[in-house]
């Protein structure tokens, strides 16, 4: 019976996901709807999450037994197993065509093919909000998000960064989630991947709430912040309503600005276009990036900016050999095959880059052969502990003599470890005057803030 409910009951319902907007998608539009009944999550990109259950004190009472996660491949069983009316698809930094390959499975096994939109989704915060997003996963948006803070909390101002999610754990203890030190990451047993996105708001004296129920971390951030900053994952659009909406563009990748889910639709949403990373590429290929967003946007205020590259101590990486670990998720489906970290360590001089190809343990050779396209730099696969190891063993094993970590999370404590780390950290910079800053400070005034 598609496109209706079935006679006496709900609308069945599967949610395709990734462990983050598929939760909040679920929180804003199902679960209190006694029309619909959800019959499964599906999982992707994230290792280790099918198999699982969104837990019965998320789902609220209309799921007493919670709601079972299964893998991707099994949405064609789910269609014709559970009679499943409507397909909805909640994840990001996905090409157009792979949704619609969804949508074509979807819609040859009898069900609508859905895709939630902004005004169905999207909390509406009692304090002004500024929304860092982009086109695609690996564009800059954490370190434009941190020096947005810093300028906001040099007004005088208190910072609520509110994270998109990432609850690769126990889901119900990742309910709402306040990062303010270290000591609340090692209490939350964060992942080397939260890690990477948490640590540097701490180290700069910043607040991030996170989690999975994101109307009650609203409402945490809302009763200590005087204005809240959305710091995006993948290329999602916010789950909080912005009042500005920074969405950042790559010229290292002309032309996926308008080839991926949902960056296009986040361009096109965007009241400021911001070249990312400026500084690194040839001039003709942020004319091409910039002239696509003229076409998809042309009301937005389009600027450049810089991401400036540093290694704490260049003279350790000059005339070695040297391993390189880059973030994980830029190189993995973002599609970079290599990052900050090799740039600054072939910069510095060193004698070679070594392949972690070599000394790959089983796990992360995996990671190799799934994502073909990797340059000779380790992505930092860490979302549970037995990838920490596999990550462990495989710098453990490289012929190197020094590692330059591209991660924003330090990684010297991984087990082990006896090699010297060299970290390489990137950080914005405005390259125009007037540029993002000034548009930051126009915003304040017309708000009243600052």
């Amino acid at each position: 019976m598609t496109g209706q409910a079935a006679k006496g009951g709900r609308r069945r319902v599967v949610i395709l996901g990734a462990a983050g907007r598929d939760f909040h998608v679920f929180n804003t539009m199902f679960r209190d709807d006694a029309t619909r009944e959800v019959v499964a999550f599906t999982a992707a990109q994230i290792p280790n999450i099918a198999g699982r259950a969104y837990p019965a004190a998320l789902a609220g009472p209309l799921y007493p037994a919670g709601i079972p996660i299964e893998p991707e491949e099994a949405l064609p069983r789910l269609l014709h197993g559970r009679a499943v009316q409507e397909v909805v698809f909640a994840y990001s930094d996905v090409t157009h065509e792979h949704v619609m390959h969804l949508g074509s499975v979807a819609l040859a096994g009898g069900a609508d093919f859905v895709l939630p939109g902004p005004d169905a989704t999207m909390l509406r915060a009692a304090r002004p909000v500024i929304a860092v997003c982009a086109v695609r996963t690996g564009c800059g948006k954490s370190q434009v998000t941190r020096w947005i803070a810093a300028r906001l909390r040099a007004r005088g101002l208190r910072v609520g960064v509110l994270r998109h999610p990432m609850p690769y754990g126990d889901l119900a203890r990742q309910a709402v989630q306040r990062f303010a030190s270290a000591a609340d990451l090692d209490a939350a047993a964060c992942t080397l991947e939260e890690r990477e996105e948490y640590e540097p708001h701490i180290a700069a004296g910043g607040v991030v709430h996170a989690g999975v129920d994101y109307a009650r971390i609203l409402a945490a951030a809302e009763a200590e912040a005087d204005i809240l900053l959305w710091d995006g994952g993948n290329n999602d659009f916010p789950f909080l309503r912005p009042d500005l909406l920074v969405t950042l563009v790559d010229p290292l990748r002309p032309g996926h600005e308008s080839a991926y889910h949902p960056g296009e639709a986040v361009l096109r949403m965007a009241d400021i276009v911001l070249v990312a990373k400026a500084n690194a590429a040839q001039e003709s290929d942020i004319a091409r990036v910039e002239g696509a967003a003229r076409r998809l946007n042309p009301a937005a205020a389009i600027l450049r900016g810089a991401s400036r590259v540093t290694l704490d101590d260049p003279g350790a990486v000059r005339g070695r050999r040297v391993l390189v670990v880059e973030d994980g998720p830029t190189l993995t489906h973002g599609g970079m095959a290599t990052g900050a970290g090799h740039a600054a360590a072939v910069a510095a001089g060193a004698s070679e880059i070594v392949d972690p190809r070599r000394s790959a343990h089983p796990a992360i050779a995996a990671v190799f052969a799934a994502f073909p396209h990797l340059g000779p730099v380790l992505p930092a696969m860490g979302y549970d502990a037995a990838q920490v190891s596999a990550l462990a063993a495989t710098i453990a094993g490289a012929d190197a003599e020094v590692v330059v970590s591209g991660t924003p999370a330090g990684i010297a404590h991984l087990p082990g470890l006896a090699k010297p780390v060299v970290r390489a950290r990137y950080a914005y910079e405005d390259v125009e005057d007037p540029g993002l800053g000034a548009a930051v400070d126009r915003f304040l005034a017309r708000r009243g803030l600052g």
